[in-house]
């Protein structure tokens, strides 16, 4: 099933909007590691807006969705485990982002083709946009992220700021429903095993290094 922001597009353009600092604040950079620390960790999608008839008929069906975002720098890729709410029934998805550093965006194929989204920065730094399409306007759209379950007043009008900057109106953007979450048991459960995996990992170690150290005390003896 397809992502609520289908990671279509993700780098940092400038908005049009002289007279909106928020349209001013948001400049096109190229992604680096401090982007990635900042992206890094548990989002919630709030809130969209697609012309693209394939993005908005996905975003339609989604009632919830929220991620984990851990990139491997090295790699030049994100790691993303997400859990959407789809007809009161709860999805879970693991898969990986192509980051493009240069370019300022991320890629992913999905829905049949190759899509590319570009991230905007907002003045609270608990949020973030998925831009998408910013070059065609009848398939634009932008999508609304926030660490928490349910946005505030405040952020929300930050959002609504910049699709005024882009054309799009308050009007045309779908709303996620918190209440109707079914993900929360699946993502306690995931969060349970990968503790245990990391404790035997750990024990699996401190095993190893017990198993060194008495190789070494031998090897002493049998010197001596």
């Amino acid at each position: 099933m397809a992502l609520p922001w289908a990671l279509a597009v993700l780098s940092l353009l400038p908005l049009l909007d002289a007279q909106s600092p928020v349209c001013a604040n948001l400049t096109a950079r190229p992604i680096t590691n401090a982007t990635l620390d900042r992206i890094s960790g548990k989002w919630f999608y709030i809130a969209s807006s697609f012309r693209d008839p394939v993005y908005k008929k996905a975003a339609e069906e989604i009632q919830t969705a929220f991620f984990y975002f851990a990139p491997n720098k090295t790699e030049s890729v994100i790691e993303v485990r997400e859990y959407q709410t789809i007809k009161d029934k709860c999805t879970y998805n693991f898969t990986y982002l192509s980051i493009q550093w240069e370019n300022g965006t991320f890629s992913r194929h999905e829905l049949g083709r190759d899509n590319f989204g570009h991230l905007l920065f907002l003045k609270d730094p608990k949020t973030f946009i998925l831009d998408f399409y910013p070059e065609d306007e009848q398939k634009r759209g932008m999508s609304f992220y926030t660490d928490k379950p349910e946005a505030t007043q405040e952020q929300l009008e930050e959002f609504y700021e910049a699709l005024t900057c882009v054309g799009i109106a308050k009007s045309e953007v779908m709303y996620t429903d918190w209440k109707k979450d079914q993900c929360e048991p699946l993502e306690k459960q995931h969060e349970e095993e990968r503790k245990k995996e990391e404790e035997r990992k750990k024990e699996e170690e401190r095993k190893k290094e017990e198993e060194r150290k008495k190789e070494e005390e031998r090897e002493k003896e049998k010197e001596s």
